[in-house]
């Protein structure tokens, strides 16, 4: 009895792993910032759950190409920046912006999505070099 239940076990592992390795392993992640020419990054911008963003506050420096980049697992929220005239949401989730005048801009969700929509705010700093 105890080696039919052994193996149908070693049998289902057996099968589980060789599924996972034709079909469920997740891709590695692809390293955007390898391709991008000099001066330009990526700025990865989280929207959270919580009504709040990945960090109190980005910097950059006047100069720099930024691609903003809006990260949104439940795709409900949004991104602005209306002195750059930053517009990200689910269908636009990346723009290119080079920064040229130093300052602090407020960073928001410019896409109602809940209680804490009015207090989902961050703020980009840009120094002069």
């Amino acid at each position: 009895m105890h080696k039919w239940i052994m193996f149908i076990l070693v049998t289902a592992a057996a099968l589980l792993g060789i599924y996972l390795l034709g079909f469920g392993m997740p891709e590695k992640p692809i390293d955007e910032s390898e391709s991008l020419p000099e001066g330009t990054r990526i700025m990865s911008i989280v929207a959270k759950t919580d009504f709040t963003f990945g960090e109190a506050e980005y910097t950059a420096k006047v100069g720099e190409k930024i691609i903003f980049k809006l990260e949104d697992k439940v795709r409900v929220h949004g991104v602005g920046i209306d002195e750059l005239s930053v517009d990200l949401n689910k269908d636009n989730n990346k723009q290119e912006v080079e920064l040229t005048e130093p300052g602090e801009y407020e960073i928001y969700c410019n896409i109602p999505c809940g209680a804490g929509h009015v207090t989902m705010k961050s703020k980009l700093i840009i120094t002069a070099e």
